[in-house]
């Protein structure tokens, strides 16, 4: 793990520490912001942070407009960190291109686990792989997505959930499995959440969007035919 930079974004400083303590033990570089701007600026300078934990409640910029400055320029993952637990807060964090969503208070190493889990995901891509079905090409190296040879903006959960889909290509995918392989083991939502990716996916896919089926009491299937 050795140069793995993580930003903590709280304007508390005792839940940066506590959640600074849990991330060193697992070797990884913990940098500290206390309030939105501040998170900005350095995510601005230091080009090599790999994943930000980011609380919504935060003067000089709260998370969502933290976290929706940064979906401009950049797919680093995001995980939100939240006193809310409204179910509107979640999708609406989703809808902005959050990664993973906790709300407080939380285990630590539960968090620390969903760190390492998606990070893992992260270093997956790193084969020179490019896959294409039905005019959607798919990038891993570069985490790239094209439709038609125009790029679209996939936040990182949707660019995993339709190379998910494309490996399983013409196979029935029940949202527990769904679950299981892009959320991973350590995820303690409900199948709402892949309801929700799901839909923002097709919208951003466009007509191609059409390709991912609904199977009505089951889950999904992707196809081109």
């Amino acid at each position: 793990m050795d140069d793995i930079k993580i930003l903590v974004v709280d304007d508390e400083s005792r839940m940066r520490k506590l959640v600074k303590d849990f991330l060193i033990k697992d070797g990884y570089i913990v940098i500290e912001a206390g309030d939105g701007q501040q998170a900005l600026d350095i995510f601005y300078e230091d080009k090599d942070i790999s994943l930000i934990i980011l609380d919504v409640m935060m003067p000089n910029r709260d998370g969502w407009e933290v976290c929706r400055e940064i979906r401009k320029n950049s797919k680093v993952p995001i995980i939100m960190l939240t006193a809310k637990s409204e179910e509107r807060d979640e999708l609406l964090g989703f809808e902005l291109g959050v990664d993973e969503y906790i709300s407080k208070p939380f285990s630590p190493k539960i968090l620390a686990a969903r760190v390492s889990a998606i990070l893992r995901r992260a270093n997956i891509a790193t084969t020179n792989e490019v896959m294409e079905e039905g005019g959607i090409t798919i990038n891993k190296v570069a985490h790239s997505v094209t439709v038609d040879g125009k790029d679209i903006e996939l936040s990182y959960k949707e660019f995993e959930l339709l190379s998910f889909f494309f490996e399983n290509k013409g196979v029935a995918l029940s949202r527990e499995k769904i679950l299981n392989n892009v959320w991973n083991y350590d995820y303690f939502g409900d199948a709402r959440t892949i309801d929700t990716h799901v839909k923002k996916l097709r919208g951003k896919l466009g007509n191609k969007g059409d390709m991912i089926k609904t199977i009505w009491g089951m889950g999904y299937k992707f196809e081109t035919d």
